[in-house]
């Protein structure tokens, strides 16, 4: 009964372990959630930046019809230029939601494991009957061996508990 205590015990001091090293893992995943939403905010306004910047079609006709000298129109953004650099940073944006998302599913997972592992501990108010019932079980089982062995004093009884 005693080992079976000690069992319990040793188990509860492991699973707390894996708690620990399972918050520290879940820690550094929100971190990263954090960095990588940061990231993308400002990935985000650099687009509306971009967006703000970009040359209007109209503009550049109206620069045509004021007939700006090639000079001038070479300092402006292409259409096709900025269109394929949009492109790429729609691309890339893409990229890290899909990233964040399979981090989010990462994260998720390890949590229902959280929870699950959690879910499967004794509570502290659960220890308490189990253990007045492992007694229970050591009482009976000492009744029963006095009543086999009617020669055994009280005192030896108590011996035979400690």
């Amino acid at each position: 009964d005693e080992e079976l205590l000690k069992h319990i015990q040793a188990s509860i001091m492991h699973l707390q372990g894996d708690y620990e090293k399972l918050s520290s893992v879940t820690e550094n995943l929100l971190d990263d959630c954090h960095q990588k939403q940061k990231e993308i905010e400002a990935l985000f306004q650099s687009l509306e930046r971009l967006e703000k910047e970009k040359v209007d079609k109209e503009d550049l006709l109206l620069g045509m019809d004021v007939k700006a000298d090639k000079s001038a129109l070479a300092g402006k953004v292409n259409c096709t230029q900025f269109d394929a650099s949009m492109e790429r940073l729609n691309e890339m944006i893409q990229e890290m939601l899909s990233r964040m998302t399979g981090q989010e599913q990462g994260w998720h997972q390890l949590q229902q494991q959280l929870s699950e592992e959690l879910g499967s501990k004794l509570d502290r108010l659960e220890l308490g009957p189990f253990r007045q019932q492992l007694e229970e079980h050591w009482r009976s089982t000492l009744e029963k061996i006095e009543e086999k062995e009617p020669g055994i004093k009280a005192d030896d009884a108590a011996g035979i508990k400690k």
